[in-house]
């Protein structure tokens, strides 16, 4: 019996299993209209964007970089005059964020369960510990994946590593989520399938040309279409 081409799959978390960008722009709103006497709304964006590009080496990805990064902004814009009870509504807004319910997108609990009976399945995802520690507590799918991976970022080597350790190595694993930059190329680079699911709202610093050409990309219009799409893989 032939052994089949693809043994371990990999599921990306924010807004491929559950929603996450949409809070991020709610609270981006927040801090637009906070500072709307001492700066546009697109001016307050570029210089928020600019922020969180430069701190990503610092702070990482997540919740409390956002966070720092619009109290940065705000000292910025202000020229240091921003008034403290606008820091304490940032401030509020990232707990908060840190606090919201988890909403699984569509067909992800089917997708996962579905998988899970003929591979291995692992929950690879970046950002901050605790909050992605949190969040797949809240969603009911912990129980589901083999394995557990939160990386600090996703790149083809941390993939390589990933699925040498949990798999049969990247060449026989398949990588699922929304992000072109972080959840389809890398792994691609490391001999892997990469599958995109896009979603509806996507952080500029993740936006990526697809791979349209190299065989191992897919792109799916939701979760529900993987299984069929890993059948055929197969």
């Amino acid at each position: 019996m032939p052994q089949p081409r693809i043994t371990t799959i990999g599921f990306d978390a924010d807004d491929t299993l559950w929603q996450n960008e949409s809070f991020f722009r709610l609270t981006q709103d927040r801090f637009t209209a906070l500072l709307a006497d001492f700066a546009d709304p697109d001016h307050l964006h570029d210089r928020l964007l600019a922020a969180e590009r430069r701190n990503l080496g610092h702070y990482g990805f997540g919740v409390k970089g956002f966070t720092l990064s619009m109290i940065e902004t705000a000292i910025e814009v202000t020229e240091g005059r921003v008034p403290a009870t606008v820091i304490a509504d940032l401030m509020a807004a990232g707990r908060e964020m840190l606090e919201h319910p988890i909403e699984l997108l569509p067909h992800a609990r089917q997708a996962v369960e579905a998988m899970a009976r003929s591979h291995r399945v692992l929950l690879i995802t970046k950002g901050d510990l605790l909050d992605q520690e949190r969040k797949l507590a809240q969603s009911g799918l912990g129980d589901l994946f083999h394995g557990v991976e939160i990386v600090s970022d996703k790149t083809a080597a941390a993939y390589a590593r990933i699925f040498a350790r949990h798999g049969d190595g990247a060449q026989r694993a398949l990588m699922v989520g929304n992000s072109l930059k972080s959840d389809v190329i890398p792994v691609i680079e490391a001999g892997g399938f990469g599958v995109h699911v896009p979603h509806g709202l996507t952080w500029a610093l993740e936006r990526a040309d697809p791979p349209t050409d190299h065989p191992r990309f897919s792109l799916l219009e939701h979760l529900g279409e993987l299984p069929d799409l890993v059948s055929r893989l197969d």
